[in-house]
């Protein structure tokens, strides 16, 4: 695995490097005011916004233009082409050396960007931070707090020290509670536009693997609402998951002479746990739906270790036969089952 020098450049950690908030507005009209108004609110100033309408079908961006002579405001429309392609239009249109990206139905407390901007003003020769993130508060659609300090007992270590705690797990990297360098994001070739969902992992994981620094702030500086209907629990995500496993699987290929087996021990297992949960969840929704699910499983499981692939595919010969008869509730307690026995 080859990647980019980060000291062939080095890196700007100005006292006052000029900042871009970026937000990617996709038929966000419930939600885009409460977002501006928090980055307006900022103890430190953004020095642009850039909100990047991606083909909106319903009156986000007229609500958008209303903020217009309230700060330096830009609204750039675009054909729907999904949430990464929005965000790579807002960087590559920035002014600013500092990348914050927001998405539309999320806020910032007043204090982020004055948090966020401490590290790369602070960082010392020969540190190359690409990005700084902080912990973040969940809440609900209505806006109502649900859980404090969310990373603080995530699944997934803070802060990122080797790539395998990068592509083992969800990274709970959420761009919302982000700042980023531009330059690291262009050189690192910033989202992928095949995705919709897993495509702030993907970017954060090549911008580790090329050597730029991941810095972890513990303090939440975003609250990050997360909902039914929101991008977490699309089709479209569906499809972006099994684009990134694909794409783990190219970049990180199991190297048995280094005793390495990062598919196998690491991006497999990961994946694999992912859809089952997806598979229990699409069985209370309709058979065909969870049987979409098993045709991803069917890609994951060859490479899993042989013991565990032997136990699972037992298990979901059954559940599978159950779904043909109609019988979500059966196979649904099978996978359950398989669940704890993994």
């Amino acid at each position: 695995m080859t990647g980019l020098d980060p000291t062939n450049q080095p890196q700007r950690t100005l006292p006052r490097a000029k900042i871009t908030a970026v937000i990617p507005l996709y038929n966000g009209a419930p939600f885009i005011a409460e977002a501006i108004e928090s980055i307006l609110a900022q103890s430190l100033p953004a020095d642009e916004i850039i909100v990047v309408d991606d083909g909106s079908t319903d009156d986000g961006a007229e609500i958008v233009k209303r903020f217009l002579d309230r700060g330096p405001i830009k609204l750039l429309a675009k054909e729907n082409g999904g949430q990464s392609s929005a965000r790579n239009l807002g960087i590559r249109q920035a002014e600013g050396e500092l990348i914050a990206l927001l998405d539309q139905d999320d806020i910032w407390y007043e204090n982020h960007l004055e948090v966020l901007t401490k590290p790369f003003m602070e960082a010392r020769p020969g540190h190359h931070i690409g990005l700084v993130y902080g912990n973040l508060d969940r809440i609900n659609r209505d806006g109502r707090m649900v859980r404090r300090n969310f990373l603080t007992e995530s699944p997934s270590p803070h802060p990122k020290t080797w790539i395998a705690e990068c592509v083992a797990a969800d990274m709970f990297i959420l761009p919302s509670a982000s700042l980023g360098s531009k330059e690291a994001m262009i050189r690192t070739g910033l989202f992928d536009e095949r995705l919709s969902g897993y495509e702030d992992d993907d970017l954060f994981s090549r911008m580790f693997s090329h050597g730029f620094e991941l810095v972890y702030v513990p303090q939440p500086v975003t609250k990050w609402r997360i909902y039914n209907t929101s991008t977490s629990y699309t089709p479209r995500m569906a499809r972006s998951r099994m684009i990134y496993f694909r794409k783990l699987v190219d970049t990180y290929p199991d190297e048995p002479d280094a005793e390495m087996y990062w598919v196998r021990d690491l991006i497999a297992p990961r994946f694999l746990g992912t859809l089952l949960q997806e598979l229990v969840r699409a069985t209370r929704a309709s058979s065909k739906k969870a049987l979409s699910v098993m045709t991803d499983i069917d890609v994951v499981l060859p490479h899993m270790r042989r013991k565990k692939r032997k136990r699972a595919v037992r298990h979901l010969s059954i559940a599978r036969f159950m779904l043909n008869v109609d019988q979500p509730g059966a196979a649904r307690a099978v996978v359950r089952r398989l669940i704890r026995h993994l």
